[in-house]
């Protein structure tokens, strides 16, 4: 069964019904909530125990859950976020885009200084006019494309979401993260050092398009709330087919408490950053709710499919309470990492064609399985030219309880260093396939803010994921056979995709791929 999944070619599933109405359609990108930021609901059915008390209130997701489809295996494209954000609306992963890291300045690489590696050349840039995306495919179909909140696709004319396919933008630009929450400090750093008595801050992070709410006491997620509703309710309004992106900047840093969600919590006896990011997370809850209950408004529910998930695992190396690198338990460390708990996040789906009620269903899916299932949703083919790019699957008989997922490699490639040191947080390239997770990381050198970096050359982990969720049982040495075959497998898969290889210090030579070091 093993050799069969290592040799057989990817899978694409055939295309949804065509036969059905074009639905409306909803995707809810939010930013750095990991798999276990949520209500127990949304949580994976297997594999799972609550252990520390958890603090998230989520019941509009729950109900999102309770009347669609939990996807328990679900990961993001890349554990950070313009990969994962330009996988989706490509459906390539980052190793073929070449957009294997987040982006911020035209031509600036935003890599981290790493002792033994340096990053390949890669697409700085990210994504630009003249790319085929998911919005652009729906305009041409005659969709209404609207994209609200973080874009961070591409830098130059590639922050500009209506340079990219969307017909609507409002927020959206080249930069990740928000510089402040408060529309009393104009979203800015520099309102935030201004209202904490310090003479001024960057302006490198501003919000755009925002100005009518400057010195008004707003919180953006809701001021991006409003926009959602509004533009959904004037596409809808005009008789056409919408697809609404919505990306809150939430939970992205900075952490910054809501006051209107804020006593909610009051009970919870939470530290201040973790009261910060709860209400966060509640936030965004509440936006969800206000899509939610706009299209029962509109009489639209039933023919509109709604996707809820997040760009990368759960923010835990830095700036969060209590300990580093748990917060994402069971799953192992968190954002910029290869292990799970840097890629695992919620996926929820309900929709006209999707069997939901409560069911969870099992089998790994990533972020960009989304742009050939909602094309095929919207009766719109993927383009000939793009079929041959394409590492994202078809997920809509999953959706439709006809069948699971189809047995095909996922892959993860990050030839960067994110720079803040934690497990699993180095320059790596892994593959998921069946239950088994290869690791390969591209230096042996540990890299700790206290004790510097242990030399070494590249190397192999290799995890069994059906029982060993936390990654904690390295079976590499032990199952040599086993890795060799994965090994030759993700070097194969990495081959294909064109991937560019982390360079060796100091004479930037490629480092080896991964079949090297199993033979």
């Amino acid at each position: 069964m093993l050799l069969s999944l290592l040799l057989c070619a990817p899978f694409l599933a055939p295309p949804g019904p065509q036969d059905a109405v074009s639905p409306h359609i909803v995707v809810v990108m939010v930013d750095d909530l990991g798999a276990r930021d949520t209500s127990p609901a949304v949580w994976p059915t297997a594999g799972m125990t609550e252990g520390s008390p958890r603090h998230f209130l989520t019941p509009h997701l729950d109900r999102l859950a309770k009347q669609g489809l939990v996807l328990d295996e679900a990961y993001a494209s890349a554990p950070v976020c313009t990969p994962t954000r330009t996988s989706f609306i490509t459906g390539s992963s980052p190793a073929r885009t070449g957009i294997t890291y987040w982006t911020k300045d035209v031509g600036r690489d935003t890599s981290a200084r790493h002792p033994l590696l340096a990053a390949p050349p890669w697409r700085l840039d990210g994504l630009q006019p003249g790319d085929t995306t998911l919005p652009g495919l729906l305009s041409d179909a005659g969709y209404r494309t609207i994209h609200v909140g973080k874009a961070h696709f591409g830098t130059g004319e590639g922050g500009d979401p209506t340079r990219l396919g969307f017909d609507v933008n409002v927020a959206g630009w080249a930069a990740g993260g928000p510089g402040s929450y408060y529309g009393l400090d104009e979203f800015s750093a520099n309102g935030r050092a201004r209202r904490a008595g310090r003479e001024r801050g960057s302006r490198a992070w501003d919000v755009p398009g925002l100005d009518e709410y400057h010195g008004e006491d707003v919180f953006l997620t809701d001021v991006l709330a409003d926009a959602a509703v509004r533009e959904l309710r004037a596409g809808v309004g005009a008789g056409e087919r919408v697809f609404l992106h919505f990306a809150p900047y939430a939970v992205h840093a900075p952490l910054m408490v809501n006051p209107r969600v804020a006593d909610r919590f009051e009970s919870a006896g939470l530290a201040p950053a973790e009261l910060a990011y709860a209400s966060l997370v509640a936030s965004v809850d509440d936006a969800l709710g206000r899509i939610l209950t706009t299209l029962d408004e509109l009489g639209i529910a039933e023919e509109t499919l709604v996707v809820y998930t997040s760009d990368n695992g759960g923010l835990s190396a830095h700036s969060r309470g209590g300990t580093k690198h748990g917060h994402n338990a069971p799953f192992r460390s968190g954002k910029g990492s290869a292990y799970e708990g840097g890629v695992r996040v919620p996926m929820v789906v309900r929709g006209p064609g999707v069997l939901g009620g409560g069911r969870h269903t099992t089998g790994a899916v990533v972020t960009h399985d989304l742009f050939p299932t909602l094309l095929a949703a919207a009766g719109v083919p993927v383009p000939e030219a793009r079929r041959d790019a394409l590492d994202g699957v078809d997920l809509w008989r999953l959706w439709a309880g006809a069948g699971g997922v189809p047995e095909r490699a996922i892959v993860w490639h990050q030839p960067h260093y994110w720079g803040v040191p934690g497990p699993g947080i180095e320059p790596f390239s892994a593959m998921r396939l069946g239950f088994y997770k290869l690791v390969y990381f591209h230096s042996g050198a540990e890299v700790d803010g206290s004790t510097g970096a242990r030399s070494g050359g590249p190397r192999l982990e290799l995890y069994d994921l059906s029982g060993d969720l936390s990654e904690t049982s390295d079976m590499a040495e032990t199952s040599p056979e086993l890795v060799a075959m994965l090994a030759e497998r993700l070097s194969a898969e990495l081959e294909r995709r064109g991937a560019s290889m982390s360079l060796a210090l100091p004479d930037r030579v490629p480092v080896p791929l991964p079949r090297a070091l199993a033979r």
